[in-house]
């Protein structure tokens, strides 16, 4: 698309998966099975959340605002990337993709702050249990959760704000099933010197602390716990963890994989491949993991259907 500036530019083409035009049908059918399946899982987390007052605390405080982060940042990427496969229109206006990267960098960004919260929740729970409720009360769970908020969007409105202001003149092929500002830096003809500082800066205050926070949160924990005389201590401590490590493991496993380990500038497939991950894939395992390895969960669950059941 030979333009003159970024304002001439109407839409991009996303090239989506690598896959075969004649598996086009399976992986949609695919995909939209585990769009699904994420949807309904997430909604079933907020759903049991609600109706239990046993879950009426923090850690599943948090965990609500988590499933509906993930049910909205898949929401972002996913049902475009369906439709283009279904119609097999690779199109998407310049202001929806400009708008996809604020939404997605917006809601990425609030996972992270998400799941710092809910291990800063774990490390009060196990390392100061007598001072629990009074560090861990309401207005300091708003508090996270508003900070959370408001440090996601000015971060991604201020990526927005400098990515609007790129050309674009050689062509508008993405390499990406979705809006990736990285892929869009590639594609501007525009000097992104400020751009790549500005992610480098953000990156190590929304990724790399965050990440940090955790890692010293679960290494006080891993502490408390060897000093705990009981096994049956030992396992409830590990019970309430395990299953925030595994979506931690998860999600920052995939971020580590796809931009500190990215791949050539010749071949996009990994980085594709590895978007799906994050995405659609680790969204709907969330609910999986926080159901089959959470024992407060599973009893929410199986009370809730067996008032069903009753009833």
């Amino acid at each position: 698309m030979g333009r003159e500036n970024q304002s001439s530019v109407s839409e991009f083409l996303l090239l989506g998966l690598p896959i075969r035009p004649e598996q086009q049908g399976v992986f949609f059918a695919l995909f939209l099975g585990m769009y699904l399946i994420m949807v309904l899982g997430n909604l079933l987390i907020l759903l049991v959340i609600r109706l239990d007052p046993h879950l009426h605390t923090p850690m599943y405080f948090f965990l609500s605002h988590l499933a509906f982060t993930d049910i909205t940042f898949s929401s972002v990427t996913t049902p475009k990337m369906l439709m283009n496969m279904q119609t097999q229109s690779q199109s998407i206006s310049y202001a929806g993709c400009i708008s996809q990267v604020y939404f997605f960098l917006m809601l990425g960004c609030l996972d992270s702050f998400l799941l710092t919260s809910m291990a800063y929740d774990r490390y009060v729970a196990i390392c100061h249990p007598l001072h629990y409720i009074t560090v861990m009360s309401q207005s300091l769970c708003f508090l996270l959760v508003i900070v959370s908020w408001v440090l996601s969007s000015a971060s991604a409105i201020l990526h927005t704000l400098l990515l609007a202001h790129l050309s674009f003149c050689r062509d508008n092929l993405l390499p990406h099933s979705f809006c990736d500002l990285a892929t869009l830096l590639k594609l501007s003809t525009s000097d992104t010197t400020v751009n790549e500082l500005f992610i480098l800066t953000v990156g190590v205050v929304v990724i790399t602390l965050p990440f940090a926070c955790i890692l010293v949160s679960y290494g006080c924990i891993g502490a408390t716990i060897l000093r705990v005389p009981s096994t049956k201590g030992l396992y409830k401590a590990l019970s309430t963890c395990g299953s925030h490590l595994s979506v931690v493991a998860l999600y920052y496993g995939t971020i580590i994989g796809l931009y500190f380990f990215p791949s050539s500038n010749n071949s996009n497939d990994k980085d594709v491949i590895v978007a799906i991950l994050y995405t659609l894939i680790t969204p709907m395992l969330n609910p999986f993991i926080y159901s089959l390895r959470n024992q407060d969960m599973k009893g929410a669950l199986g009370n809730i259907l067996s008032r069903g059941t009753f009833s």
